[in-house]
């Protein structure tokens, strides 16, 4: 019987680095001890994706992690690394910003890293806020396609930004240094489509800054601000921040978060195609909103009409903006909890006004109520001669 061919192994270098670029670093060192052919391979892979949490020896662990990357820094420093996530978990590594300007250097496409937020006093043992900013010259990466900061902090950065390759930035709970960081940062990348925006209203580096946030592309065509990790923030949160939206050419914007003060729409957003909206907000945001085609409310939202309408500030629903009359042919009402006279008010005012509504979906959630779907077809038949479709679905098929 003929010995068994190790055909992987036959495969060309530039076949298997790419290969193994799809598996986490720590795997891929582990093939190292396969054969002699495999024992060097992983310092060729053109990608980078490290957990320092996976390094054994707590004590010992920011020495192994610089250790580690010094040696895949240094070994073919020409050779770029392509896709780079480093993520420092509970590890406070003080040289990473050394190291990551280095990876910057490497012309990277994809950089990925989620900083230390606490770092360990060994004379207290007791942890404290720690805040680690990127390097600059991260401002300048020609390379960059895809950036994701979370935990880091956000140098002023001297001179101007330019990265012209830069298609997509998301930042998680990233901490500026004063509040025209965030405008700098997105005016200096032409060529951006994406922005996610999270703030973290619970930090500990809130204060002077973080008051005021400005969104000024005319490149974007997507902007995210989803809930904070999925959850609702307390309105009553005392980082409160004034959201101010220059992007004429957005298709696509999702405003979940209730913690800004106001949200100002400087230029009318003639492109924009979908609206998902889960925030308190006034007419006079509506009325930057000029040819939105398919618009999702959630029940945040409607609470300017159902839960507050005692309120002198409560949402009166009397004007009607442009893509009403013009553009707007979907709506869902999303996460409503009872159906109620508020509720049917809220639905009514589309129904009467959306000109060339085609659609409007209502998604109750799954507490029992005391109106059938029947019912709520038959009220929603009565508001209107136009008979827009008109369906019910459960809340998570809308999600």
């Amino acid at each position: 019987m003929p010995p068994r061919c190790d055909r992987i192994s036959e495969l060309p270098e530039s076949l298997l680095t790419h290969i193994l670029s799809y598996l986490p670093t720590k795997h891929s060192v582990k093939t190292s001890v396969l054969s002699t052919r495999w024992k060097n391979l992983w310092l060729n892979v053109p990608a980078l994706d490290l957990n320092c949490e996976d390094f054994p020896y707590k004590e010992e662990e920011e020495e192994a992690v610089l250790g580690f990357l010094d040696r895949l820094l240094e070994f073919e420093p020409g050779s770029r690394l392509l896709k780079v996530k480093v993520k420092c978990g509970n590890v406070e590594i003080k040289g990473l910003k050394d190291r990551i300007s280095t990876v910057i250097h490497r012309g990277p496409q994809v950089l990925d890293v989620e900083s230390c937020t606490k770092y360990l006093d060994p004379d207290t043992e007791t942890y404290y806020p720690y805040l680690e900013f990127m390097p600059l010259n991260l401002y300048t990466s020609k390379t960059l396609v895809s950036l994701k900061l979370t935990y880091s902090g956000v140098e002023d950065p001297p001179g101007f930004v330019c990265m012209p390759c830069l298609k997509s930035m998301t930042l998680v709970q990233v901490h500026f240094r004063d509040d025209s960081s965030l405008e700098r940062l997105v005016s200096g990348c032409p060529l951006l489509e994406e922005l996610t925006l999270i703030r973290d209203i619970h930090s500990c580096f809130v204060g002077e800054v973080d008051r005021f946030m400005s969104v000024r592309s005319g490149s974007l065509k997507r902007f995210r601000v989803p809930l904070w990790y999925g959850l609702s923030c307390s309105s009553q949160s005392s980082a409160k921040c004034r959201l101010e939206i220059d992007a004429p050419g957005l298709e696509h914007m999702i405003l979940g978060e209730d913690q800004f003060d106001s949200i100002v729409v400087q230029k009318k957003l003639t492109s924009l195609f979908m609206v998902d909206l889960n925030i308190k907000f006034g007419e006079l945001f509506l009325y930057g909103i000029s040819s939105v085609g398919h618009m999702i409310i959630s029940e945040k939202t409607l609470k300017e009409v159902v839960y507050f309408r005692e309120e002198e500030d409560a949402l009166e629903l009397t004007n009607v903006p442009q893509c009403f009359l013009s553009t707007l042919e979907c709506v869902a009402l999303k996460r409503i909890h009872d159906w109620e006279e508020e509720e049917m008010r809220v639905a009514t005012y589309f129904l009467e006004n959306a000109a060339v509504l085609k659609k409007l979906t209502l998604s109750l959630t799954d507490y029992p109520r005391l109106i059938s779907d029947e019912e709520i077809f038959e009220e929603v038949n009565k508001v209107t001669k136009r008979s827009p479709t008109c369906q019910i679905l459960p809340d998570w098929e809308l999600c």
